[in-house]
């Protein structure tokens, strides 16, 4: 059987499966050089540049709605007890007058 390359292009999506040093690790987050976006240093795809400012832009409003997220579950969660009983109450006849 042939040597599997560890690292390369496939359909232009880059991939490296070669054991990370702890400094490529570092520095494929950090270039300042490149874009927004950078290969991995393991693993399939492109990952945030931390060097380029849009990166930062990009993390502040996940950041944003992930915390909006988990503010509204917290207020949904502490709701009312008669707010609950309503909405256990089963299912409702509804009668139309043909008139």
């Amino acid at each position: 059987m042939g040597d599997k390359p560890s690292s390369g292009e496939i359909l232009g999506i880059p991939y490296n499966f070669d054991r990370p040093s702890l400094g490529r690790l570092l520095s494929s987050y950090w270039q300042p050089e490149e874009g927004m976006l950078v290969e991995k240093p393991f693993g399939i795809g492109y990952t945030l540049n931390l060097a380029n400012w849009r990166s930062w832009v990009v993390l502040a409003v996940a950041g944003g709605l992930y915390w909006q997220q988990k503010g509204s579950e917290a207020s949904t969660a502490g709701s009312t007890s008669s707010e609950s009983e309503s909405d256990d109450a089963g299912p409702v006849e509804v009668i139309v007058d043909d008139d």
